[in-house]
């Protein structure tokens, strides 16, 4: 069968070395999980080494028809090519117990499928992605740095983030214009955060969409609170840790302005 080339949708660049997608295959543990599911698998350059990985329950989720028939044909060992969008996916009803999610993610729905995980996150244990390198350092940066933001405090309360490997633009096809990075989120022990996680989430949105103000000015514009006085207001957002977060989450829930029913 002649070589067929999947459309390039969803700003996606397929990767074309071996090598690198070996590598990428092996990041994955292995702990806590058997399943795993790969997102846009293309031409399968990263399937078949996770086919060799043998991992119990392996499947990929894969929007494009055209390379879902070449999955069909190249790939029949394939317990279940999923014809699907994986930010529309139930993934309850494809898995009951633990999974890891890994893949080469497109640039611009990367940020979606991690809000996704996050969604998913009492099941899905385990991460590998290949991001824009300037999202992946986002996400695996620490309190105080300029990168430090959304994804890296949501992501980090729930999960260990760690930047695995950078990958350079020639090995795609088409190449981006940007450097990709490898990296992998392992799910931490914390199963409940100790605040209202919903507020949580909400407090952390808000607080950097004003990035440049202090604390006590995109909480005020956000919130109608009883008392203005907390400790931290005069800090921006990329200053505060996990738990600073969680902290301000609580305070806030406490002194938010309820009106009367």
């Amino acid at each position: 069968m002649g070589k067929v080339q999947p459309k390039k949708n969803l700003g996606q660049h397929f990767l074309q070395d071996k090598n690198i997608a070996a590598k990428i295959a092996a990041s994955l543990t292995g702990e806590g999980y058997k399943s795993v599911l790969e997102i846009g698998p293309g031409m399968g350059i990263l399937t078949r080494f996770l086919i060799e990985r043998n991992f119990p329950d392996f499947r990929v989720i894969e929007l494009d028809n055209e390379s879902v028939h070449y999955l069909k044909v190249n790939f029949p060992d394939l317990r279940e090519i999923i014809r699907g969008d994986f930010l529309a996916m139930d993934i309850d009803s494809y898995f009951t117990d633990n999974l890891a999610v890994i893949g080469n993610f497109p640039y611009n729905i990367s940020s979606q499928i991690l809000f996704k995980v996050l969604k998913y996150r009492e099941k899905i244990v385990e991460v590998t992605g290949m991001l824009q390198k300037e999202v992946a350092e986002r996400i695996c940066s620490s309190p105080g740095s300029k990168t430090y933001g959304i994804l890296s405090v949501l992501l980090q309360a729930f999960y260990t983030a760690e930047y695995l490997f950078t990958v350079p633009e020639h090995v795609f096809s088409p190449p981006p214009k940007v450097k990709s990075g490898v990296i992998r989120l392992k799910r931490n022990q914390i199963k409940r955060l100790e605040c209202d996680e919903s507020l949580f989430f909400t407090v952390v949105k808000a607080c950097f969409n004003q990035r440049r103000k202090t604390l006590r000015n995109s909480v005020k514009s956000a919130f109608s609170l009883r008392k203005e006085d907390y400790s931290e207001f005069g800090l921006r957002p990329e200053q505060l840790s996990v738990d600073q977060f969680v902290q301000l989450t609580r305070w806030i829930e406490e002194n938010r302005y309820y009106p009367n029913v």
